[in-house]
């Protein structure tokens, strides 16, 4: 134990020189539970802004990175790491379990405490609004009120997460069996 005699501890150990001389920025792009979150961000916050711009008859360009509304990106970004890594590493392994429990404390803070927040912003705002022009707070600038997610919001978020990671899979067994028919 600890003596680096066996496979485990070695592999454990930091790289080498000849190892590292392998070391690529490209790897990144091979990193499947890191672009299955990504893609999970992007495709939540892109159908964000056609909801909005549905919804609201006007089209937004702040909710292509702000945060609430319909999906939750927070949700989905966790989500398709969690379901990516269960998917790569095995759904019984501490990485997975990991990732699960980060998921659930970022879904839980989505329509919790922020969604509360939100809430509060609002009622801050109305007050604000009601105070006399010579109040020092009366030119205070707004505070932002759509900071977290309905529960529906959330649960939809971590299924387009889920449906992001299973896609994924599927096209890299789909890829690795078509090269290796080849």
């Amino acid at each position: 134990m600890g003596d680096g005699g066996d496979g485990a501890a070695a592999s454990s150990s930091p790289p080498d020189a000849a190892s590292a001389a392998g070391f690529s920025y490209l790897a990144v792009f091979h990193n499947y539970p890191l672009i299955a979150a990504l893609l999970g961000f992007a495709i939540a916050q892109t159908i964000k802004f056609f909801v909005t711009g549905y919804k609201e008859k006007r089209w937004d360009p702040k909710q292509l990175i702000g945060s609430g509304g319909m999906p939750s990106s927070h949700s989905a970004t966790v989500t398709a790491l969690s379901v990516a890594i269960g998917f790569q590493d095995g759904f019984g392994s501490a990485l997975f379990a990991t990732a699960t429990i980060f998921a659930s404390v970022v879904m839980y803070d989505a329509s919790g405490i922020r969604l509360h927040a939100g809430k509060q912003a609002a009622v801050l705002n109305q007050i604000v609004c009601e105070l006399p022009s010579e109040h020092p707070l009366a030119e205070t600038r707004p505070l932002r009120e759509l900071l977290g997610h309905t529960p529906t919001q959330v649960v939809a978020g971590a299924l387009l997460g889920c449906m992001i990671a299973t896609a994924g899979q599927i096209v890299i067994a789909v890829t690795s069996a078509a090269t290796s028919v080849v």
